[in-house]
C-alpha cells in the first residue's frame, strides 16, 4: 500500500495529544481519523477498516487494555501502538500479550513512532 492510503485511527482522551499527532501524521500523507476513548473507537471500526490503530492506554469509560481485549474479539488482526504517560511493567506485559504491536511512553517522540508506523506498514 502506498503511503496516503494508510489509514490509521488515533484514540486519545487528552484532545491536544489527538490533535497534534493527527496532524503530523496527516502531514506526512497518512489518512488518518480519531476517536476520544475506546467506546468512540469500537463503533467507528464496526463501519469502518483502518490499517493502524494508534490509542492511549489511560482514558475513561474504556482504557486501552479493555479497548485492545474489544479490539481483539472483533478485529483480531489489527496493528496496534500502545502509548501511555504511565508506562508500568504491568501494562507492558499485558498490552504486549494482548497482541500490541509497541508500546511507546509520553511524550511520544514522533521519530521513533513513525519508525515503528514504517515497521507495521511494511508488513502489511
Amino acid at each position: 500500500m502506498k503511503q496516503g492510503y494508510n489509514r490509521i485511527l488515533v484514540v486519545d482522551d487528552e484532545e491536544n495529544a489527538r490533535i497534534a499527532l493527527s496532524k503530523i501524521l496527516v502531514h506526512d500523507g497518512y489518512d488518518v481519523s480519531s476517536a476520544n476513548n475506546g467506546v468512540e473507537a469500537l463503533n467507528f471500526l464496526r463501519s469502518k477498516d483502518v490499517e493502524l490503530i494508534i490509542t492511549d492506554l489511560n482514558m475513561p469509560e474504556m482504557n486501552g487494555l479493555a479497548f485492545l481485549r474489544e479490539l481483539n474479539r472483533i478485529h483480531p488482526q489489527s496493528n496496534v501502538i500502545m502509548i501511555t504517560a504511565y508506562g508500568e511493567v504491568e501494562s507492558y506485559l499485558e498490552a504486549m500479550t494482548l497482541g500490541a504491536f509497541e508500546y511507546i511512553n509520553k511524550p511520544v517522540k514522533y521519530d521513533e513512532l513513525k519508525k515503528v508506523i514504517n515497521k507495521i506498514f511494511k508488513t502489511i
